[in-house]
């Protein structure tokens, strides 16, 4: 009954290379190719590798909480079908919105970003024209169909993958002195307040830069119900993620520790207007690549298109689910001949445009607070999972079924989603804690880095003032593995 529903619907057309791909690509991006030296800067090599370390592992029982529940009923509405089912159908209403602004927003400020990297080749070109071909090729790529989604996301991965393996290996042979630079030792390591340089206030400042680093990890939720076999190809990437994740960011942190000493001015000018400091610019240079910074700047510019098309995918995937729940109107279920959530596309499209002219209009400070918003929610997302995952698990044996029949089952159950949950309130608590430290509270800063809090609060109580919703028994909870029925308020 599922694949019928599917075969009139979306198509179960991603392969397990492009589930890999998407777990794995939402994972790297400008979090580690820019923002990686300031890390180091701010809590010392040590620190950074601790706070990323301790977030991996937040990360991993998040993605093996949703993998569970993915592999056992694999919709693109993902959490916002399991919080309907599961917990309260106003969660779900509120999370399916949350997420769907995120992503679009996302996909407004990776335009910005993407005009911002051509300028370093093209200075005299408008960024706007930059923006709007980025736009075009993202929505090309999305309205052609799933499957050229995936083909496109799999390269881009594919490039951001094979850049951090040939750092990784370039900057081992430098740590051994086997590049042509002599080898600096553990000096890096033991100067000034290394390895650990700020306590734990500056890990705890770190914790949220890893949070946004690895946000995108749960899109393979999403990417779930477009699956060519769910109950196989899902738990293969959850279980593949944790160990590239450690790879990739621990490695990458290990190599800029032992190079690049906490002190580097270089380290706090990572931005992407300024690509030639970035700490993968700067070690690619010692092992004697000339063209260091434009090879850096392509492959972060693939980062940035690479969130926004799966910012797209996501976005459009969340909205077409939430028509199919009765969360979001009928019009957002039409498709096109290739199975592509056309009108829901298209709105996504719009909001994202718009959301991007607001950063040419009265210096960009509507689109900032957007932004904002947008940042909290990835948290808040995260914490929806680990709530729907602890539901699911205690509704499942409530209603006597055997947890060997699960398709996939998460480990250390109910530990791992209550310390995630736990660490996500930690660090979402904590986006701003200095603006409360001080001889005076900073509410205007305060307001920037919790709005997203407010608003996702307001979505969900005018949900369930509305159509009087509650908390779903145990007993009650929809454990069927049939696609999205209509879920009527």
């Amino acid at each position: 009954m599922q694949e019928e529903q599917h075969e009139e619907g979306l198509r179960r057309s991603l392969k397990a290379r492009h589930m890999n791909m998407i777990a794995i690509g939402g994972a790297i991006g400008t979090g580690l190719f820019v923002a990686g030296g300031e890390t180091v800067s701010t809590a010392g090599p040590g620190g950074a590798l601790v706070a990323y370390s301790l977030i991996g592992i937040m990360v991993y029982f998040l993605m093996t909480s949703l993998g569970e529940m993915a592999a056992y009923l694999p919709v693109s509405g993902s959490f916002e079908t399991y919080a309907n089912r599961y917990v309260d159908k106003s969660l779900g209403f509120a999370l399916g919105w949350n997420y769907w602004f995120n992503w679009a927003i996302t996909v407004a400020a990776e335009l910005v970003a993407g005009a911002l990297i051509m300028k370093y080749w093209f200075p005299d070109i408008p960024a706007a024209i930059w923006s709007g071909i980025f736009l075009i090729v993202l929505f090309t790529l999305n309205y052609l169909s799933t499957r050229s989604y995936g083909e496109s996301e799999f390269i881009f991965a594919g490039i951001k993958v094979l850049t951090v393996l040939v750092f990784l290996f370039a900057g081992t042979l430098l740590i051994l002195g086997l590049g042509p630079e002599p080898s600096p030792g553990f000096t890096n390591w033991t100067i000034g307040d290394a390895p650990f340089v700020g306590g734990f206030t500056a890990m705890l400042g770190i914790f949220m830069v890893a949070g946004f680093s690895f946000q995108g990890t749960e899109m393979i939720g999403i990417a779930a119900g477009e699956s060519e076999d769910p109950e196989k190809n899902v738990p293969r990437a959850v279980k593949s993620i944790f160990w590239r994740i450690l790879l990739f960011y621990l490695g990458a942190f290990i190599v800029i520790g032992f190079l690049i000493p906490y002190t580097d001015p270089n380290l706090l000018n990572t931005e992407i207007e300024n690509i030639s400091v970035s700490p993968f610019t700067l070690v690619f240079e010692r092992f004697g690549l000339a063209a260091a910074a434009s090879v850096m700047n392509a492959v972060i510019l693939t980062a940035v298109l690479s969130a926004g098309n799966s910012g797209l995918y996501v976005s459009t995937r969340m909205l077409y689910a939430m028509a199919e729940t009765g969360q979001a109107p009928k019009c957002f279920l039409k498709l096109n001949k290739r199975g592509v959530p056309s009108n829901a596309l298209f709105a996504t499209v719009v909001f994202g445009l718009a959301a991007f002219l607001t950063s040419l209009i009265g210096e960009g400070k509507a689109y900032d607070w957007l932004v904002n918003i947008s940042g909290m929610a990835g948290f808040i997302t995260w914490i929806g999972i680990a709530i729907c995952h602890y539901r699911f698990r205690r509704a499942y044996v409530a209603q006597g079924k055997d947890l060997k029949d699960l398709p996939y089952r998460a480990k250390w159950f109910p530990f791992g989603p209550l310390l995630a949950l736990l660490m996500c309130i930690i660090v979402t608590a904590g986006q701003n804690y200095s603006a409360f430290t001080g001889a005076e509270i900073d509410w205007y800063g305060a307001s920037v880095a919790y709005i997203g809090i407010p608003v996702f609060l307001a979505v969900f109580l005018w949900h369930k003032a509305k159509n009087h919703t509650r908390l779903i028994p145990l007993k009650d909870v929809n454990l069927s593995r049939e696609g999205n029925a209509r879920i009527k308020p």
